[in-house]
C-alpha cells in the first residue's frame, strides 16, 4: 500500500485559497498527479479551501476517481493550546527552540501532550480524531492497528491511497503510522507546498505491516516546471536546486 499526501499550493490564508503562484504550482502538480492515473485507488480531500482548490486541479485531470472530504483532514489546530508567552494560538508549532528543547515532554510519543503548552486544550483528542481517521480508511483496506503495527492478511498490496491535506495534519497522521510524537515532526520537518510526500507498507513478516516513509515534501514538478519552491511555512530559503 502507498498514501501520497500532498501539501496545497501556496496558500491565500486570508481567503482560504490559493494566491497566483499557487494556482502555477498546482497546475504543475496535476501533470504530475496525471501519471498516476492508473495506480490511484481513492482520493481524500481536506475540506479547506486551498486543500479543494489545489486537488481540483489534479482532478481535472484524471478519470473516475473515488473521492471523499473529511473533516478531520483540516489542518490540524486544536483548541485551547498556548504559546511561549500562554497565550492562545491556532497551531501546536512554531515554538522557538530555546523555548521547546528543553521540554522532555516533547520528545515522547506518550508524553508529548502533557507539555505545558498544551495544558487544558483539547489536542489529546484532537489527534486521536485523527489517529482514528486515518485507521478507519485502513481498515477498510484490510490494515487493522495493534499496539504499534498493523496486521494485514495482503502478502502485497497495490493499494494507492492520495490526500489533498496541510503540512500540520500530514505529519500528524505519518507519526501515528511510525510511532514518533507529532512535535518532533512538527518542529524539525517541512513539507513545502504541493510537495508529495510518500509513505508504504512493508509486508516483511507475514500476517503484518509497518509503515516507512520513502519520500518527504518531493517538489520535482515544480523544478522540472520552472516553478520556484514556495518557504510558506518555514523561516529560511528554501533550497531550489
Amino acid at each position: 500500500m502507498k498514501l501520497i499526501f500532498v501539501r496545497h499550493g501556496d496558500p491565500d490564508y486570508a481567503h482560504d485559497d490559493l494566491t497566483e503562484k499557487g494556482k502555477r504550482e498546482a497546475a504543475l502538480l496535476a501533470k504530475r498527479v496525471k501519471t498516476w492515473e492508473k495506480d490511484i485507488t481513492e482520493i481524500y480531500l481536506s475540506p479547506l479551501g486551498r486543500a479543494q482548490a489545489t486537488a481540483r486541479y489534479c482532478l481535472n485531470e484524471l478519470g473516475d476517481v473515488k473521492t471523499t472530504t473529511y473533516d478531520w483532514l483540516r489542518e490540524f489546530a486544536p483548541e485551547g493550546i498556548k504559546n511561549e508567552k500562554g497565550e492562545v494560538k491556532h497551531v501546536p508549532w512554531d515554538y522557538l527552540p530555546t523555548h521547546w528543547t528543553d521540554m522532555p515532554t516533547m520528545y515522547n510519543k506518550d508524553t508529548w501532550t502533557e507539555t505545558p503548552m498544551f495544558e487544558g486544550s483539547n489536542i489529546k483528542e484532537y489527534y486521536g480524531m485523527v489517529c482514528d481517521g486515518i485507521d478507519g480508511i485502513l481498515a477498510k483496506y484490510g490494515y487493522k492497528r495493534k499496539g504499534n503495527m498493523y496486521t494485514t492478511e495482503k502478502e502485497k498490496d497495490d493499494t494507492v491511497l492520495v490526500f489533498f491535506c496541510h503540512l500540520g495534519v500530514s505529519l500528524a497522521i505519518i507519526s501515528h503510522l511510525i510511532n514518533i510524537a507529532p512535535t518532533m515532526l512538527w518542529q524539525n520537518f517541512f513539507v513545502a507546498a504541493t510537495s508529495v510526500t510518500v509513505v508504504g507498507t512493508e509486508e516483511r513478516v507475514p500476517g503484518t505491516a509497518a509503515f516507512r516513509v520513502e519520500r518527504l515534501g518531493d517538489t520535482n514538478h515544480l523544478n522540472a516546471g520552472g516553478e520556484p519552491v514556495s518557504r510558506a511555512g518555514y523561516y529560511n530559503d528554501v533550497f531550489q536546486g
